[in-house]
């Protein structure tokens, strides 16, 4: 190991209860565990949250690596190739993982006691940059202070990395893109259109500097007003439909209409049964619950694509929780849908001359076609012809993403929505959150479309508020 060129890295416990496959993700260095991590795992293993199935598969991993493995075989490093989930796919060429077999001491400030496990951690690292002086040894975590603290006393760290989709949300796809103003006029000669449908359609060839996505809308900001849904990339060629406009009285989603460009192509999506799944990301007040409930209620009660709408969302408080509710799932879940229901109120109110009898009557068409779930119980479920609606997806770690779009049956759509600027639970950030990874990761796929919202058109007071507060 003293000779090794490849890089050692510390990882702290907090790094492999949040990822247990970060055991895979150092390429050819090596990994190192000290006893303070395998204590503080073993202490974290019970219990039913994320965190705990988390440990739970670390250690089955590190057992796993350690069977049949001799005393002499864990001193020299294992090597972690040989466990490797896909391990026919891989091209890599994995390090060693190496634990903590003899006592490593090193000196640390009085300020800090050994006595911590945090500072043990620090402790080991540096006995270790001490003994193996050529190599570069970095501490990994995801504890800010922890770093902190570790470049106080001259050990290198650096936050766990593997687990954002992007290095910065900025870059985030948006779902559409303005083409330059003189689109047409240079690509006029290259296109091809026609009618199918009552639908216009176009086709051109790509070239080098246009990089567009199935389902990806293209927005002309010249007179013509020209804006368009790839619906097609194939062969360097893409297939454009021209978008319709949902702006129009005649063309009202459950009495709603588009208030800007942005809301129009979110509708165009949500109305599509092509598209098995649609993400809509923007700030408050930016329409997203509207828009999606509507169409859910448009599709399911008018035109009966679905027989039912599903609404859900991740239960973390803003401030201090409210503790254990009574009742059935539906109604412990209630005070959590607060936002769908404003919306769900919004959409089915009345013009004043709708009698006692006429709303009760409506009340009880709703609850039987709309159902609110826990995010809780959906392992093991399949939904069958659902519209089901996510509120507050960037509270999710894409792991419970997985999870929860996998229990699509046939003829199911999913909505997420959310604000990544908005998040509750302390473990994500706008880079890590699984709203991200799955805009993401499903860009490229034709039964897919997100779109970013960007403006709001709640209230005045509520856009004033949101720039100027």
């Amino acid at each position: 190991m003293t000779d090794n060129p490849n890089r050692l890295f510390i990882l702290d416990t907090n790094v492999l209860m949040h990822d247990p496959m970060a055991l895979f993700h150092f390429e050819e260095h090596d990994i190192f565990i000290s006893m303070t991590v395998l204590e503080e795992l073993d202490a974290g293993k019970k219990g039913m949250s994320e965190v705990s199935r988390n440990v739970r598969e670390t250690n089955r991993l590190i057992d796993q690596i350690i069977s049949d493995a001799s005393f002499e075989d864990i001193k020299r490093g294992l090597d972690l190739e040989r466990i490797h989930p896909n391990k026919e796919k891989s091209t890599l060429h994995l390090g060693k993982l190496f634990f903590e077999t003899e006592p490593l001491l090193a000196n640390l400030p009085e300020s800090l006691p050994s006595h911590k496990a945090d500072n043990h951690i620090l402790q080991t690292g540096l006995a270790l940059k001490a003994k193996y002086p050529s190599r570069n040894v970095t501490l990994v975590t995801k504890d800010i202070n922890m770093r902190i603290k570790s470049s106080a006393v001259g050990l290198h760290s650096e936050d766990y990395y593997n687990d954002r989709v992007l290095e910065d949300a900025d870059l985030l796809f948006t779902g559409w893109e303005i083409l330059p103003e003189h689109f047409f006029e240079n690509h006029f000669d290259k296109m091809k259109s026609w009618q199918q449908d009552n639908k216009t359609f176009y086709e051109l060839d790509l070239d080098e500097t246009l990089h567009w996505y199935a389902n990806e809308c293209l927005i002309s900001e010249n007179d013509s007003g020209f804006s368009a849904i790839v619906r097609k990339i194939e062969q360097g060629r893409a297939t454009l439909e021209y978008l319709p406009n949902f702006s129009q009285s005649r063309n009202t989603v459950w009495g709603v209409t588009a208030r800007n460009q942005e809301q129009n192509m979110a509708l165009n999506f949500l109305m599509d049964p092509n598209i098995d799944f649609v993400s809509l990301l923007g700030t408050a007040g930016t329409g997203k619950t509207l828009i999606a409930l509507a169409a859910a209620l448009e599709q399911t009660l008018d035109e009966g694509i679905y027989n039912e709408i599903i609404m859900t969302r991740a239960t973390i408080p803003i401030g201090d929780d409210i503790g254990f509710l009574p009742g059935t799932e539906e109604e412990k879940m209630t005070p959590w849908m607060g936002a769908l229901m404003d919306n769900l109120e919004v959409l089915t109110k009345s013009d004043g001359h709708t009698t006692d009898w006429e709303k009760a009557s409506t009340q009880e068409l709703l609850n039987k076609r709309i159902k609110i779930k826990s995010l809780n119980f959906m392992r093991g479920r399949t939904f069958q012809n659902k519209f089901i609606i996510l509120d507050e997806a960037q509270n999710l770690t894409p792991k419970q993403m997985k999870t929860l779009i996998t229990r699509a049956g046939e003829g199911t759509k999913i909505v997420c929505l959310g604000n990544i600027g908005q998040i509750d639970s302390p473990y994500l950030t706008e880079t890590t959150t699984g709203l991200t990874y799955i805009v993401d990761r499903f860009k490229e796929w034709q039964h897919s479309a997100h779109i970013t919202l960007q403006q709001g058109e709640r209230s005045r007071l509520a856009e004033f508020a949101s720039d100027n507060l």
